[in-house]
């Protein structure tokens, strides 16, 4: 049973209120409740986070560096603007998905980049809060062939 942190940037706690043509109408705690209940499933354990301060979520990816084995991660705006998240998740040695609830790249020109991308072993965009559960089935599958090649 590995540990996988859920890492929510800015304006996701307003999921379900902000722009429900964009992000749909459930909630954050709708989808962790969600995740927590896929990731026992999966035989794992998730600890979700949400944070609108870039400094938090820095903490929560070193915290991570010696407790989980995967991140999956919406970093919100800062997908776009911070080199300080992408360097500390370029320190940890886990695997890092990246979520983005719609589609990034139908959007704005300047959302169409992302720091994060270049440490994530994968990126799903555009599927609704689906992502989540993709993302969250493919680290476990990860985890599982990273054991089995041990």
């Amino acid at each position: 049973m590995a540990k996988i942190f859920c890492i929510n940037g800015p304006n996701l706690n307003l999921l379900g209120k902000r722009q429900p043509d964009v992000y749909g109408s459930e909630t954050l705690k709708d989808v962790e409740t969600r995740l927590v209940a896929l990731a026992d499933s999966l035989g794992h354990t998730l600890r979700c986070l949400q944070s609108n301060r870039e400094y938090e979520i820095i903490d929560w990816i070193h915290e991570a560096r010696e407790t989980a084995a995967a991140i999956v991660i919406n970093p919100g705006a800062f997908s776009h603007t911070s080199i300080a998240i992408l360097d500390a998740l370029n320190a940890f040695d886990g695997i890092v998905l990246e979520v983005h609830i719609s589609n990034i790249h139908r959007r704005e020109s300047f959302r169409h980049h992302s720091f994060v991308s270049h440490r994530a072993e994968g990126v799903i965009a555009g599927f609704g809060t689906n992502g989540y559960d993709f993302a969250l089935t493919r680290a476990a599958q990860l985890i599982t062939d990273q054991t089995a090649t041990l």
